[in-house]
């Protein structure tokens, strides 16, 4: 599915679950007011877009081990079986075959032209292989921004909650007649402040935590193609001076 296309079908449904949600809640959560259907909408957003982000980055990996995987590879390079590399990638599939397909295919390519050097080649592969990890690197970025945004937004929706609780509250006093305070109207104000309280931290912390969970996850993931892709480059680079 599109990005923008998921994103809209994403943002309208959670909308309209979350008014449902909110509108059919228990009697305590529905006094929190409406704001309160934009933290359920803001919840279902955050669990979307980290199920999301677990299997895309499932996906990157690929079918197999990546240890195993790249055992493998280097030990078809070692021998020279190009073909075999390739068909490993196709194999595998997942963000790092699909970079180190893009560099041995384009060497595969540039070693049949006996006009082109050895240093040339090398380029020419790390080229590849550059471009590859550029197209790669945002698949595996994608919405995680997002995650970070819902996680400052909900923070402010459940400060304005509170806000707005407080406000009714002290309206609530101030409109005492005889020194008699409305204690009902006094108590859903606290209430709807609290409820959104607790409704924007819940989200800020999930949110927060599924941020700093992936960034990690993608560093990590980074590192390991950005090692294997120079191992790749340094076996090619020890079989072009041999």
């Amino acid at each position: 599915m599109n990005q923008s296309v998921f994103v809209t079908v994403l943002l309208v449904g959670s909308l309209g679950i979350g008014y449902t949600m909110w509108y059919f809640a228990p009697h305590i959560v529905h006094e929190g007011g409406p704001l309160v259907s934009v933290a359920f909408a803001l919840s279902i957003m955050l669990v979307s877009y980290i199920v999301e982000r677990i299997i895309t980055l499932r996906r990157a990996r690929g079918t197999a081990s990546i240890q195993s995987f790249f055992r493998k590879i280097v030990q078809m390079m070692q021998s020279g079986d190009l073909d075999g590399v390739l068909a490993a990638c196709d194999k595998q599939q997942g963000s790092l075959a699909n970079v180190i397909r893009s560099g041995v295919d384009r060497y595969s390519q540039v070693i049949k032209d006996p006009s082109m050097g050895g240093e040339k080649r090398l380029a020419e592969t790390q080229r590849a292989i550059e471009e590859a990890n550029a197209l790669e690197i945002p698949l595996l970025e994608r919405n995680l921004i997002a995650l970070s945004t819902i996680a400052s937004i909900a923070t402010m929706i459940g400060l304005l909650g509170t806000t707005i609780g407080m406000i009714r509250a002290f309206a609530a006093t101030g409109s005492s007649q005889g020194g008699v305070i409305d204690a009902n109207a006094l108590a859903q104000g606290i209430s709807e402040a609290l409820i959104n309280t607790a409704g924007g931290l819940f989200n800020a912390i999930i949110g927060i935590v599924g941020y700093n969970f992936f960034v990690n996850k993608v560093d990590a993931f980074n590192y390991t193609i950005d090692e294997a892709t120079y191992e790749v480059l340094q076996l090619i680079k020890s079989k072009e001076s041999a």
